[in-house]
């Protein structure tokens, strides 16, 4: 069976009955970056889509959430295997229409596919609930309930991963979904869920995919029956979000932008630490929010290292990932392309010197390696998102904890280090969500609980059985007693 037969989904939203149909937006062409194609035509949604899907999760939801939580688990179990047998199927998708190499798809579907969902599976049936010490005679426990209708709004870059780290555990937890999939990458992001819920006999109703602008995802954010709000993507939009969710007295849960610093220290392998330092900037194209976007270097070795992480970058094949066995893919789009070439001329502008790449041919922007990168430079103080790694030195402990505290972000930090311990002792002195101590910056785990701190968002609310009941759960104090108390009334 081939599960993304474009006759199916083909000019359609998933959405109103639980049923593929046509939306009330304009069609629009699914493009491959990497040459330009058009992969299919896709349904889009407006602002009374969403009226219509989210009075359609709210009566679903009931009914979902009262069926015992091993009919909720065998679902998610059956969309775990359906993403194991469609691997290869889903990873092209994924390739064509992200720009995503195929190791790079083929973890998105076996980590933020399979395992989300049996992740998922075991939530539904994880304890909710603890008992309460009481100074009355009565019973005191709290448990947790759904909170009723989630909305997820996800970016393209990890179409995957960063929407099912959502929508997995909330339908697990017993709550209707309503997802806005970037309409970049409305196919792997978003027909790939509907159909793979579809097939797993999710009842009708409690995934909604609705693929848009951001007029649907403002229309999302602003439902009075939407209580949850799950957003990933830059902090300018989620700021945004942030501020219509506390108007409306919502639950945000925001995962944002990331300026993450690789610190390297004097006493490492120069040429691994090179290794490492450019898989955590150039995977993906860079376009990912933990990338390693600052390379703090101990002076006594930046000279040697910038050269060693150079000759990687020259090394490193881009391409057509369709096509080709290639290290790195295409931007996006030329939107993007041209935003990231802005910083490195900037940045070269403002004094940074390039070691490596700084051009592109179409939307395939070179691996790039810049040094003597100023502080005040673009490349340093803005998230780039693109292949690009600007190395700065520093000459103690003392300053590199500053450089890598130095930004309004907090995602990910990664030190380089023989002596662990140090490095325990640098992170310490660093806001930030997640540090790795020889290792770079570029890691999650569908168990782990996942988010930064600062510009990069409102801390770990993704992953792991408490963190996802803390997201997508109310709640709740119940006593019960014996008999009718006496009062003095």
């Amino acid at each position: 069976m081939t599960l993304l037969d474009s006759s199916t989904w083909e000019g359609r939203i998933f959405s109103g009955s639980g049923e593929w149909i046509s939306g009330t937006g304009e069609e629009y062409d699914a493009v491959e970056p990497a040459t330009g194609k058009t992969l299919g035509r896709v349904g889009s949604a407006t602002p009374a889509d969403v009226d219509r899907a989210v009075e359609r999760a709210v009566r679903a939801q009931r009914e979902w959430a009262a069926r015992p939580y091993s009919d909720r688990a065998a679902v998610l179990r059956r969309a775990a295997r359906l993403f194991e047998e469609h691997q290869q199927e889903i990873e092209t998708w994924l390739v064509r229409e992200s720009g995503a190499t195929r190791p790079f798809a083929a973890l998105q579907v076996s980590s933020g596919g399979a395992e989300e969902c049996f992740e998922a599976a075991a939530l539904a049936g994880a304890p909710y609930g603890e008992l309460l010490r009481s100074g009355q005679q009565r019973l005191s426990f709290s448990r947790r309930t759904p909170v009723g209708v989630v909305g997820v709004i996800a970016p393209f870059n990890v179409p995957i991963i960063l929407a099912m780290r959502a929508v997995a555990p909330a339908l697990a937890l017993g709550n209707a979904v309503v997802l806005k999939p970037d309409p970049r990458t409305a196919i792997s992001g978003g027909a790939v869920f509907a159909r793979v819920f579809e097939e797993a006999g999710l009842p009708a109703g409690l995934l909604h995919v609705l693929p848009g602008g951001a007029d649907v995802g403002a229309a999302v954010v602003e439902h009075p029956q939407v209580p949850v709000i799950a957003f990933t993507g830059s902090t300018r939009a989620g700021r945004a979000i942030g501020i219509a969710a506390a108007r409306h007295l919502k639950r945000v849960h925001l995962e944002l932008g990331g300026n993450s610093a690789l610190v390297v220290m004097d006493d490492v392998d120069l040429e691994q630490a090179a290794s490492v330092g450019a898989w955590g900037s150039f995977v993906h194209a860079g376009q990912i929010c933990m990338a390693s976007s600052r390379h703090l270097v101990h002076a006594s070795v930046a000279d040697d290292y910038t050269a060693l992480l150079a000759q990687h970058a020259d090394a490193l094949r881009v391409g057509d990932p369709a096509t080709e066995d290639v290290a790195v893919g295409p931007l996006i789009d030329s939107g993007q392309r041209d935003q990231v070439h802005r910083i490195v001329t900037d940045s070269i502008q403002a004094g940074a010197r390039l070691a490596a790449g700084g051009g592109y041919e179409g939307l395939f922007y070179r691996p790039t390696v810049l040094t003597d990168v100023p502080l005040s430079a673009p490349a340093y103080a803005e998230e780039i998102f693109g292949p690009v790694a600007p190395v700065a030195p520093f000459q103690d402990l003392d300053e590199a904890a500053e450089l890598a505290a130095g930004t309004e972000y907090g995602l990910s930090l990664g030190v380089l280090t023989r002596d662990v311990m140090k490095g325990l002792a640098l992170a310490e002195r660093v806001p930030t969500g997640l540090v790795h101590i020889n290792d770079q910056t570029v890691n999650d785990e569908p168990n782990i609980p996942f988010g930064g701190v600062g510009d990069s968002g409102t801390g770990a609310r993704h992953g792991g059985a408490v963190a996802n009941l803390e997201a997508f759960t109310e709640q709740q104090w119940v006593t019960v007693r014996g008999e009718l108390p006496r009062y003095p009334f």
